[in-house]
């Protein structure tokens, strides 16, 4: 079939029509900007537009299905031609669905936590050879292709996204997935530009929960207070299953978790919202057929996922860590975890305000004290950006109040947070860097080998 991806360089966009071209179908595309790592990873198949920009003129009846991206606008000309021309239209959710709807779904959902817990139960399932179709937001090593279709797979795993599925399906992802198996690992306010309020945003999770096959299960995590006020405010036709973050110790700056046998297994992975992930992947795994022993003996080399708690350089005495984390429960859950891993290391983390969330100022307030668990905190935020997302403009002392910590340190140009990172001894400390985002550009393999 000949498949037409609109707005390709999207992350799981790109990652869907390498998978459908590996697949032998015929995939073509376009978008009006296209940044690495997708560009790469588009090209080395032979998928990378030889223009940038919107065409008309790409879209004909030997098309078979158009598939829609977020990224494009409603009145995108390629996009009007396909409806003129009735070319059947599919957002890649949606798509994603019809490839697998005769499969067992698993699909992964909540505000934290779900691309770890997907990446997770794929490693898992990996190495004890049990086939499956998966689609992940993430980059995992080992994996070309972060999504894969086969015919021969009776299981899907699916990570299940609350944003909207396209500019014409102003859904979110996961209401449409329509689980046999789901999670929601827990729930804290994000994407307030398509959900104005908490209530709203917390009744889309109730949709998902709606959802699942009467058959089905739902595994939640008893431990978020939001989440679980949610549970017990409704009623749901699934079976419920909820989970609590495993048990663990940490010796030496290393984590160990605790089998069915009291055997202690040291693991890659750290803190909370990571066990918590453990506990959700382990259950789901318990309800594909994987043992507790198989379960075990998979998880203790997994190293998570790219950019969540990801260490780009270590020595004897530091440790530097990136991490996707930029809503105010991921910073505070990310920060306490490096602060209970390395208790005797200083702590510098650094956070860029980033998301259409974060540089709103009502929205800054919910920062309060998500950094507190760092020696110290510096916070980035590009003012060129507000201006871009047409924001009302953000001052240093906004960004002050709102995370309401004496340890904090505003900047605006991210060259002068690089340079008060080189002016500093790294003697027995650790540098955390979280952002959706890259700080303008900057090189964190150059700033670990200049720091550690």
């Amino acid at each position: 079939m000949n498949f037409h991806f609109i707005a390709i360089g999207g992350s799981a966009m790109h990652n869907l029509a390498i998978a459908l071209h590996l697949k032998g179908e015929r995939v073509t595309g376009s978008d009006d900007e296209i940044f690495s790592p997708s560009k790469e990873r588009l090209e080395s198949h032979g998928l990378l537009p030889t223009k940038i920009g919107w065409n008309p003129d790409y879209i004909n009846s030997e098309i078979d299905n158009i598939i829609l991206g977020m990224h494009a606008r409603i009145d995108n000309p390629e996009l009007v031609k396909a409806k003129e021309l009735k070319i059947p239209i599919f957002s890649y959710p949606e798509f994603i669905y019809q490839q697998t709807k005769d499969q067992l779904r698993v699909v992964i959902g909540g505000s934290h936590g779900k691309t770890s817990i997907t990446s997770m139960i794929l490693h898992v399932l990996t190495k004890n050879n049990i086939k499956h179709n998966y689609m992940v937001g993430a980059q995992l090593e080992g994996f070309d292709c972060m999504v894969k279709l086969s015919d021969d797979s009776k299981i899907a795993i699916i990570e299940g996204d609350e944003y909207l599925s396209s500019p014409i399906d102003r859904r979110p992802k996961f209401h449409l997935y329509q689980p046999n198996i789901a999670v929601i690992s827990g729930i804290a306010w994000d994407h307030i530009n398509v959900f104005p309020t908490f209530e709203n945003y917390i009744d889309q999770f109730n949709i998902f929960a709606q959802e699942i096959n009467i058959e089905g299960t739902l595994i939640y995590c008893e431990e978020d207070q939001e989440l679980n006020n949610m549970i017990n405010s409704n009623s749901y036709a699934c079976e419920l299953t909820p989970y609590k973050t495993h048990s663990f110790e940490i010796d030496n700056n290393i984590t160990l978790i605790t089998d069915n046998n009291k055997q202690m297994i040291p693991i890659e992975i750290f803190g909370i919202h990571n066990l918590q992930n453990l506990r959700a992947a382990q259950l789901v795994c318990r309800k594909l057929g994987v043992e507790d022993t198989d379960f075990y003996s998979a998880i203790k080399d997994f190293k998570g996922a790219s950019k969540r708690m990801e260490l780009v350089k270590e020595n004897n005495q530091s440790s530097f860590y990136k991490d996707f984390a930029h809503s105010p429960s991921k910073l505070k859950a990310t920060t306490s975890a490096l602060k209970q891993q390395f208790p005797n290391r200083k702590l510098v983390a650094c956070m860029e305000l980033h998301t259409f969330s974060s540089l709103n100022l009502d929205f800054l307030k919910l920062y309060h004290k998500s950094m507190s668990n760092a020696d110290e905190a510096f916070v980035y935020f590009n003012e060129e950006t507000i201006l871009h997302k047409r924001l009302e403009k953000i001052e240093k002392k906004d960004v002050y109040d709102a995370f309401g910590t004496s340890n904090l340190k505003v900047f605006t140009s991210s060259k002068e947070l690089q340079s008060n990172l080189f002016s500093k001894d790294w003697t027995n400390s650790n540098l955390l860097m979280m952002s959706s985002g890259t700080f303008d550009g900057l090189d964190f393999n150059k700033i670990a080998d200049k720091i550690i």
